[in-house]
């Protein structure tokens, strides 16, 4: 044994040839603290024995290295930028140190090499992979840059274009992609990874591959000259504000440190690395991407915890009402292997079903993620039927029919008395009251709410809605079944809307009220998605919905809470409901549609729309951005507390899980309690207490008061 440390040894795998084994104590392999300053300490003793004419970097897990230590980043990114420098150059030394050892080096590749793991491999002489393995730079989902030296390296070895494009995107790279542009230098079969990668030191060492010039291209500066220099920046600069529209800083800044280091040396480069990575670190844009990482960790956890106390075993489910939700749940079921029943009383209905979930499965094929032959089977996991008798044999049901009480509480009853004992009832209501349909039950403990999102395959979300008479049993088999979807499954308690609509009408709300009052929803829109950064303005996300189907939830949601949701006199969706502008199912809402080459529907400004506002609009008034964004926030993030108040959602994590991956709430401001720790829960309460006079859904609740007067913070980092 060469050396020894807590998650990685050396030794001789053949004479001359050292095999550095990272073999964490954990599941996974990740680079620690502690574990890249044990490296350092082991190189240095390494780099110095004669005995080595050659290193192998190898793995005993399923994958190389997944990346850094996320937990250990939140504190460490609360310390002074120039203790960040600090902090990283030494973690870049390590990196460094690999590169200059005075022998050539490789890395055997199996599994994952992500983050930290890929600038460990980007550091050897050479790069070996087993055919399932997948290596990228995936910082940028975090809000941060690669810091290891993988904006120095990377490009030096794949060329800037291709660099800028992994990094700026945060791609996983399958083993064969890696390989054309040169990332990998062979991939190989799992069985013949370390055979290969000895024979290739082998050569190295002999001298039949040159492993020094290698080395000496990663040390210099970029081979492109000023004008490719100049029109490959531009063009990246150009793409990544494009796609980012200036709220996430952390592709600009890896672009900018790629092009401010490109006539650099390697040292020279690290050194404008570590810098802007520094600078990047104490974002709050970092702190809400980590937090939403940990906050992932959080649910998935609790998830995982649930579903193993599950004492249901799921081999068969089924879908109850078909048409495109149906046919996405059954799509998504059979996709990741659970055979499921699909059940209507319309043919029509189910045709429309298969439909949708050969068409999703088509689009795999088409794309080269599926073979014909595992379409087909996939296909036949779904069994469509007008039949009652076959649902005989489901564990789990869904029902998804009409949003109708009365039809689904009939519905419901029916099937509560033809189903075998034991068997799971769930309802995909959106905000119809689980209590409620439980009503319609002898059984209401085997029964709760099951929210999927549309469209299902695309929508990570799926709200398990606890009622009061619902069992743990009945909870801990839905959330197995969701994780076994593919699904992230948050359980809430049950109140009209839940906790995703309950939050979102209010936000809607806000914005009809906006429009009334004379902004033009189009300026609206654009000030939601360009200044605070949803994915969709609140029109846009209303035709997206459903104006026929936000008419429906706003009905539920008025009768549920009264006090502040109720039916406004004067409301935008009424005017265009009662018209029958349904938005994109139509083609007509807020917006026209058309669609485009591609299929795709594309919105464009319909002065029909403008007009049938007129009756209940005020003049054209000019808004002021911040106004726009708080006229509309305040009533969601008022709703959002209150769910927490009330027990409606449990933690501030899987409130704020729920809304990024429900309705795409802008990942760089990390969910609404982070928002509100970084806006600071006085300031919010101020900002409200000014709108208070436009109603209930600005006005904030006592105990919210009393948190802002406490200092109440909902996530906590220590330094």
């Amino acid at each position: 044994m060469l050396y020894k440390s807590d998650s990685f040894e050396v030794s001789f795998i053949k004479e001359n040839i050292a095999e550095f084994k990272f073999c964490a104590t954990a599941s996974v392999n990740t680079l620690s603290q502690q574990t890249l300053s044990d490296c350092a300490t082991a190189l240095k003793q390494l780099a110095a024995n004669t005995d080595i004419k050659g290193m192998i970097f190898t793995s005993d897990k399923e994958h190389f290295i997944i990346g850094a230590d996320v937990f250990e980043f939140l504190p460490i990114f609360t310390r002074s930028e120039a203790e960040l420098v600090t902090w990283i150059k030494e973690a870049t030394d390590v990196f460094d140190a690999i590169e200059d050892l005075p022998f050539p080096t490789l890395s055997a590749v199996n599994g994952l090499a992500l983050g930290g793991g890929c600038e460990w491999v980007l550091a050897t002489d050479y790069r070996v992979a087993s055919e399932t393995a997948q290596m990228g730079l995936p910082e940028v989902t975090l809000g941060i840059m690669p810091g290891f030296g993988g904006t120095v390296r990377l490009p030096r070895i794949i060329g800037a274009d291709n660099a800028m494009m992994w990094i700026t995107s945060g791609s996983t790279n399958r083993a064969a992609d890696a390989l054309k542009v040169g990332a990998f230098d062979a991939v190989v079969s799992a069985d013949k990874l370390i055979e290969s990668s000895v024979s290739t030191l082998e050569l190295a060492i002999a001298g039949k591959l040159d492993w020094q010039a290698k080395r000496n291209v990663k040390l210099q500066p970029l081979k492109l000259n000023r004008v490719e220099q100049g029109m490959s920046f531009a063009m990246a600069e150009g793409m990544v504000m494009a796609k980012t529209k200036g709220h996430y800083p952390a592709p600009v800044m890896a672009v900018k440190t790629i092009k401010a280091a490109a006539n650099c040396t390697r040292d020279e480069a690290m050194a404008i690395e570590n810098a802007n990575f520094a600078k990047l670190a104490g974002t709050p844009e970092v702190a809400a991407q980590i937090g939403i990482f940990l906050a992932d960790q959080y649910i998935k956890g609790k998830s995982r915890k649930l579903a193993k106390q599950s004492d249901v075993e799921i081999k068969q489910a089924a879908v109850l009402g078909a048409g495109i939700m149906g046919g996405g749940i059954a799509y998504q079921s059979a996709y990741k292997g659970t055979p499921i029943i699909m059940k209507d009383i319309q043919q029509d209905a189910l045709d429309l079903g298969m439909g949708e979930a050969s068409k999703l499965l088509g689009q795999k094929v088409k794309r080269g993620h599926m073979s014909m032959e595992k379409m087909l089977g996939t296909l036949s996991k779904i069994k469509p039927t007008l039949n009652d008798s076959d649902l005989q044999s489901a564990d789990i049901i869904v029902e998804a029919v009409v949003e109708n009480p009365k039809v689904k509480q009939a519905v419901l009853a029916e099937l509560e008395k033809t189903m075998p004992e034991g068997t799971v009832l769930t309802s995909n209501t959106s905000t119809i009251c689980i209590d409620l349909l439980a009503e319609a039950l002898d059984k209401p403990e085997n029964f709760c709410g099951m929210h999927f999102f549309n469209p299902v395959p695309k929508m990570p979300l799926v709200e398990i809605i606890r009622g009061a008479k619902t069992s743990d049993k009945t909870i801990n088999a839905v959330v197995d079944y969701a994780l076994k979807l593919g699904k992230s499954p948050i359980v809430v308690n049950d109140c009209p809307g839940f906790f995703v609509n309950r939050v979102l009408f209010p936000y809607f709300a806000g914005f009809s009220k906006l429009v009334v009052e004379g902004a033009n929803f189009a300026k609206v829109d654009k000030v939601m998605e360009n200044v605070f950064g949803w994915p969709m303005g609140p029109a846009y996300l209303l035709d997206v919905v459903g104006i026929d189907t936000a008419f429906h939830c706003t009905g539920v949601m008025a009768d549920g809470f009264p006090e502040r949701m109720a039916r406004a006199d004067k409301d935008p969706v009424t005017i265009f409901a009662n018209e029958k502008r349904f938005g994109q199912k139509n083609k007509a809402g807020f917006y026209k549609y058309e669609t485009d080459r591609r299929g795709r529907l594309k919105k464009s400004h319909d002065e029909t729309a403008i007009e049938l506002l007129k009756p209940i609009t005020e003049a054209e008034k000019a808004f002021d951005k911040q106004e726009i964004i708080d006229r509309c926030m305040i009533p969601m993030l008022n709703e959002v507390l209150l769910c927490l108040q009330e027990g409606i959602v449990a933690s501030p994590q899987e409130a704020d899980m729920a809304l990024v991956y429900g309705v795409g709430f802008p990942p760089f401001r990390g969910g609404a309690f982070r928002y509100l720790d970084q806006t600071g829960l006085a300031n919010f309460v101020a900002t409200a207490d000014k709108y208070a006079h436009l109603g209930a859904i600005y006005q904030v609740s006592e105990q919210t008061r009393q948190w802002a007067e406490e200092g109440r913070v909902f996530y906590k980092v220590e330094g």
